[in-house]
């Protein structure tokens, strides 16, 4: 049975992937860069916001590092005033509220930016434990993220489970103990497979505790359409 889940925040409990593309294309604008749709993939794969900075602007101060970084979110919290939670993600943390099942996230995103997230959506009431990016020295695939998230917790990470929508954060996860499930569909959803995420499912719409458990306890593929259907084992 599992005593916890740790999600992280971005593509999985809130939908904000298209308003960060914006905002790091209008940021990186002003330094007089186009940045390709390919290329700003890199900031969806759950590293910490120094690290994408020192990629696309070089070596970067330790005090331009703040100062960038707080007029990227700003142009965040302008665009993403219509960002709203990924479908049926409250209704799950509402179970396991009801079931007295601790939650705690594990993101890459700056403190600021991840309180201000929580609270305008009103989603921080769930979270036992909050760990941002602002805690720890190295971004995910490093495990110190998810190994602090179980800390707060106060559980065996063994007995956690990792959400996950970024290959770098299933690697993460499971370097620090926890089982992982993906949060995704299409070519994404292999990619979270081949990282290591024991399954993937591409929304928490239908989505409960049990059915979770179900996932883990026996082979099966959860598909776009949200329908179970069993593998058998040949």
């Amino acid at each position: 049975m599992l005593r916890g889940i740790v999600f992280d925040m971005d593509g999985v409990v809130i939908d904000s992937h298209p308003a960060h593309r914006q905002a790091w294309q209008e940021f990186l604008c002003m330094f007089g860069k186009q940045v390709s749709d390919p290329d700003l993939d890199f900031i969806l794969e759950g590293r910490k916001r120094q690290d994408i900075l020192r990629h696309f602007l070089g070596d970067v101060s330790e005090r331009d590092l703040q100062e960038y970084g707080k007029k990227k979110d700003e142009l965040f919290q302008r665009i993403a005033e219509e960002v709203l939670p990924v479908a049926g993600v409250v209704e799950f943390l509402q179970e396991l509220e009801q079931l007295r099942i601790p939650a705690a996230m594990a993101t890459s995103a700056s403190e600021r930016r991840t309180r201000l997230m929580l609270n305008r959506l009103d989603l921080a009431r769930y979270f036992r434990a909050v760990v941002n990016g602002d805690d720890v020295a190295e971004g995910k695939p490093n495990p110190a993220i998810y190994k602090l998230a179980a800390q707060r917790l106060q559980l065996p990470a063994e007995d956690l489970l990792a959400l996950e929508d970024a290959p770098r954060g299933v690697e993460a996860a499971i370097s620090a103990g926890m089982r992982c499930v993906g949060i995704a569909s299409g070519a994404k959803a292999d990619s979270l497979r081949q990282a290591g995420a024991e399954h993937v499912i591409p929304h928490f719409a239908g989505v409960s505790l049990d059915l979770l458990q179900n996932l883990l306890n026996t082979h099966v593929v959860l598909p776009s359409n949200g329908r179970l259907h069993h593998n058998p084992l040949s």
